[in-house]
């Protein structure tokens, strides 16, 4: 496409604007040449059978006159006079309400107060210049209902008039949803044909989603992310806390009422710490607004005194029994336990309100005398962490929705702190500091296991039964570790490298794993039997319907086999068989 540069954005509007009124009885009388029907073929089936509809950039009125003969309420947003005062003119069954309005702010259509079920950029995205997109997009986001639908269509093509246009992507749409929170459709793969039949223009339409189950959980989660005032990083910290339990632990929860789901506490200061502990000790990147104040959670006496270790070295089943470093970890996880009581758990609100979203309750406890087990009964004694049931029901559900938008929001606020800005950081290095742990790294107990085992009795290829060789094995994350970050003794199977690499980030079937049964839990039985502790400490936190003090392996592999469903309903994963 062809490019029309100006260094003056308002002056770039005001020319386009310019030519749609100046153009008006033409442009409208094209426009309105081609019924709505054969335009937006792609999405007819997503036009809500009620609700409210805003149309930016409406033009002739063309959509707009054809939703609202729908019985929709339609709200039409056009700049041009000239093309809207046309518009008005029509005579509809249903009345339109017109605005004088302009992306990416959108200022007068926020004053409605009004939230959509249905929002449409027809021929719009290309006149938005590149570096306002991402503001509009969060504009436009935040004015959908729960379920409520963005439909934006992508003109390619040369611009032969004095209107500027810039370069679109659907690549760049599904990046802007993966950052707030929306589901992504591209609905024409192949780019069609221009239907007023001009052959160098073609057109794709990309369909979005604000995903809600129901419940209103889901818009509060992306409101508090989003819109929720922040001098910290700690909300979004604690929401990829509480999603990575949702997400792996479902044998974590204490109790589950009609209104809560009870969480152990120390797990939830157990994955703080494995949160930030790369953030402050290995990239020293400021976590607040303030460089002057301190966080509440690194104390002298407890993160201070683990400095050395790295986030891998804390998981579940992790056992410590040097004294000072016992006493150290307990401490750290109770200042961490309660910064989060008394910081993003307290201010974390009901919008327009004060009444917390979450609670939580502190145990008085005392420092383990000799050694430290990270199980369930540890983590549990250190008190309660409530979760309203619909949100923790969306965490789970849309996970996948969620972390990333999680991830770019703290690398957003982290790149605006005044320490962060004085040192050479890129939007690179915040997303790798926000990564989970190294899969590379949290492999190397089950090599060294496998490689013992090779040299004095031999190990068998969990998917394949055949004898594996010291120079050629490979160790498989069951479940995809790129999209269910779980690297417990449970997940990680020795296999053939090219069974591995053929599986790659694949799901096995129900039957696959039914089938290799007896070669998993063979594997478990060889390679765990005496580190069952760690073993189950893990299983029974991490798979559901297993209670906490489980030593049964084949109970292990019924979890198993239902996680892997689980698995599969809330991310549609590819199959491998």
């Amino acid at each position: 496409m062809e490019i029309q540069r100006t260094g003056n954005k308002l002056a770039v509007l005001t020319q386009n604007i310019t030519y749609y009124s100046t153009n008006a009885s033409t442009l409208a009388k094209q426009y309105d040449s081609v019924p709505f029907e054969s335009v937006h073929k792609e999405w007819l089936y997503a036009i809500p059978k009620e609700g409210m509809v805003l149309d930016v950039g409406a033009g002739s009125g063309r959509d707009a006159r054809y939703l609202a003969s729908k019985g929709l309420g339609v709200v039409a947003v056009e700049p041009a006079t000239g093309i809207r005062e046309l518009a008005q003119g029509y005579t509809v069954s249903n009345p339109i309400h017109w605005i004088s309005d302009t992306l990416p702010e959108l200022t007068e259509v926020f004053r409605l107060q009004t939230k959509f079920d249905l929002i449409l950029l027809s021929a719009v995205w290309m006149h938005i210049t590149p570096s306002s997109r991402e503001r509009a997009f969060r504009k436009l986001s935040s004015l959908l209902k729960p379920n409520g639908t963005l439909i934006i269509s992508l003109r390619h093509g040369n611009c032969a008039d004095e209107r500027t246009m810039y370069p679109v992507s659907a690549d760049e749409l599904a990046k802007f949803a993966s950052q707030f929170g929306l589901t992504y459709r591209l609905l024409t793969p192949e780019k069609s044909n221009d239907e007023l039949g001009r052959a160098d223009v073609q057109w794709q339409t990309v369909l979005l989603t604000l995903p809600d189950n129901g419940t209103g959980a889901f818009p509060l989660i992306r409101n508090i992310v989003i819109n929720d005032s922040k001098s910290s990083t700690y909300k979004i910290a604690l929401l990829r806390t509480l999603l990575r339990i949702a997400e792996g632990h479902p044998g974590a929860i204490i109790e589950q009422t009609n209104e809560h789901v009870i969480l152990p506490v120390g797990l939830v200061a157990l994955y703080w710490l494995k949160l930030y502990k790369p953030l402050i000790d290995k990239f020293e990147m400021q976590q607040n607004s303030n460089s002057s104040r301190g966080l509440g959670f690194i104390k002298t006496d407890g993160w201070q005194q683990i400095t050395a270790f790295s986030s891998d070295d804390f998981y579940i089943g992790a056992h410590y029994s040097d004294s000072a470093t016992v006493k150290a970890i307990y401490r750290t996880l109770k200042d961490i336990a309660s910064t989060v009581k008394n910081m993003p758990a307290k201010h974390t609100t009901l919008p327009g309100t004060d009444i917390g979203v979450f609670q939580v309750e502190l145990n008085q406890t005392r420092k383990p005398k000799n050694d430290l087990l990270l199980d369930f009964e540890f983590l549990s004694s250190l008190g309660k962490f409530y979760v309203p049931v619909h949100i923790w029901d969306s965490l789970t559900q849309f996970s996948v929705w969620i972390e990333p938008t999680l991830i770019n929001e703290w690398s957003s606020l982290m790149a605006g702190y005044g320490l962060n800005k004085q040192r050479p950081f890129t939007k690179v290095d915040y997303l790798n500091a926000l990564r989970w742990e190294d899969p590379e790294r949290s492999t190397s107990k089950i090599r060294k296991r496998v490689n013992e085992l090779l040299t004095n009795e031999g190990v068998t290829c969990c998917w394949s039964g055949k004898r594996l060789k010291l120079s050629n094995y490979a160790i498989d994350h069951a479940f995809p570790f790129a999209r269910w970050p779980n690297n417990d003794l449970w997940n990680l199977l020795p296999t053939k490298s090219s069974i591995n690499a053929s599986k790659s980030d694949k799901l096995p079937t129900g039957l696959k794993l039914s089938s290799s049964r007896e070669l998993i839990v063979s594997w478990w039985k060889q390679g765990w039997q005496n580190n069952k502790t760690e073993f189950f400490s893990q299983a029974n936190l991490a798979l559901p319907n297993l209670k906490p003090n489980n030593t049964n392996f084949d109970d292990v592999f019924e979890a198993f086999a239902l996680q892997r469903d689980r698995i599969k309903a809330l991310q549609q994963l590819e199959d491998w068989r």
